[in-house]
């Protein structure tokens, strides 16, 4: 599926946007038939074990990018420009055709950034926004544009980005009243993480989904599986097995 089907598909029907990691992920979402696979910078948290994405650098996200795409063939395979890799418009559009070398269909970029957004698009690269909650910049995690003042600005920039050309453009942590006031003034799908049911899809980090993120989150992440309890007993029996010594057995074992 290339951006432009993407677009399309706001007041059709809902659009899924999971994120993926790796080779083996990417195939399990493709059969899926999920419409975008996103190369988060969250695999900083959830792969690297970082405390925020604000530590992932350019080499981690290709690399990342690289295995995805050998899995993903036919989906959209959207990834995240890291911190400091689109400050400047010349430095976000050689780090935007990195990625394409890479392996994917689109970057997604943090805020507002209008020359860095027009640079990507006059060179036909398919840009995803994002808006409301940054965690690249944001000093702690926290609902965006509850105040007037915060609303207001976050319409604005919708709308400028929505008019720059994006294809898409996620809201995360806003009042559900702001995302439907969005979702409704854009020709872009607004993908919704944390922003209610009014955006036109919605996404979720692979690992919340699953169930193996390990501690509390977000409030907004329903978990479909509890992933890290079964592995957690596939690794015990495991162990007992080795130690006890009937691993491995006849079946298991070359004659």
């Amino acid at each position: 599926m290339k951006a432009a089907e993407i677009t399309a598909l706001k007041g059709r029907r809902k659009i899924v946007v999971l994120t993926a990691y790796d080779y083996q992920m990417a195939r399990i979402l493709e059969e899926a038939q999920v419409d975008i696979i996103l190369v988060g910078d969250s695999s900083g948290t959830v792969v690297q074990g970082y405390p925020n994405t604000k530590s992932v650098t350019l080499e981690d996200m290709l690399f990342h990018t690289r295995a995805v795409a050998r899995g993903a063939r036919k989906t959209l395979v959207v990834a995240d420009m890291p911190i400091h890799t689109y400050d400047t418009a010349p430095q976000g559009l050689a780090s935007a055709k990195s990625f394409l070398d890479a392996g994917a269909n689109a970057v997604k970029i943090e805020g507002n950034r209008p020359e860095v957004i027009s640079a990507l698009l006059k060179n036909n690269i398919p840009v995803m926004g994002h808006l409301g909650l940054l965690p690249q910049t944001a000093e702690k995690t926290e609902v965006q544009g509850k105040t007037p003042e915060q609303a207001d600005r976050l319409w604005r920039d919708a709308l400028e980005m929505d008019k720059l050309g994006v294809f898409s453009l996620v809201l995360e942590c806003i009042p559900e009243w702001l995302a439907r006031k969005i979702s409704g003034d854009t020709k872009s799908p607004t993908i919704g993480i944390g922003a209610g049911k009014f955006c036109d899809g919605q996404v979720l980090v692979i690992n919340d989904l699953l169930g193996l993120t390990d501690g509390p989150t977000p409030k907004f992440v329903k978990t479909y599986a509890n992933l890290h309890g079964t592995i957690l007993e596939a690794v015990q029996r495991f162990a007992e097995e080795v130690k006890s010594g009937t691993f491995p057995d006849k079946a298991h074992t070359y004659h």
